[in-house]
């Protein structure tokens, strides 16, 4: 675990134009794949999926990796894929991303296809599939029923639909939503999980 942390740092490092150890710790930990993420709260929500799965990504080959938001798509997608270490890449992105993850991914020499679109982003996915109810029984378990109640009351949420309410909120504090995307992914029942993570999953 310590070395796949490593790993995924030393990755940001490559991106941001820095020198690090890549290819050695691939090789030692036999990284076939990488798992490319706009952010933090995707990074949460897709480990507590695999958690909840059973799967163990980094010993099965595969570094998730966060790109600090999904313009950096291409320089990650160039590190990691086949012009970098010649991994295989896939990921997850928000739908108005995904022309920024098509060009990277066509960059890298990758399908254009290797990034997988949510509906909206992965929170809107898990708040859809985990249903309002029960992600406002999650917001009032996290003792966050007072904030959510005056955020409804603001006049940009007045008749929008609860769902987007919701998805909007998760994203209104520093760490929230990254702390909700653990909790609504964990959250979910059999046969729950949304399309995008499913099939991100069957393909690792």
């Amino acid at each position: 675990m310590a070395e796949a942390s490593a790993f995924r740092e030393a990755v940001g490092g490559w991106a941001d134009g820095g020198r690090a150890s890549e290819r050695e710790l691939a090789g030692r930990l036999g990284v076939r794949t990488a798992v490319l993420l706009e952010g933090l709260s995707d990074l949460a929500a897709v480990e507590a999926l695999a958690a909840r799965q059973g799967r163990d990504l980094a010993a099965e080959g595969v570094c998730v990796v966060q790109m600090g938001g999904a313009m950096n798509v291409g320089r990650y997608a160039v590190a990691l894929g086949p012009p970098g270490l010649g991994l295989r890449l896939t990921g997850l992105c928000d739908v108005r991303e995904r022309p920024f993850c098509e060009r990277g991914s066509d960059r890298a020499g990758a399908p254009a296809d290797a990034v997988l679109a949510c509906s909206a982003d992965l929170e809107d996915d898990l708040v859809r599939a985990l249903g309002t109810a029960r992600v406002e029984e999650a917001v009032r378990a996290e003792g966050d029923d007072r904030a959510w109640r005056t955020f409804l009351r603001r006049p940009a949420q007045l008749g929008r639909p609860l769902s987007q309410q919701l998805r909007r909120f998760l994203g209104t504090k520093k760490g929230r939503k990254i702390r909700y995307g653990h909790l609504l992914a964990e959250a979910l029942g059999p046969g729950q999980v949304p399309a995008p993570p499913t099939d991100l999953f069957a393909s690792l």
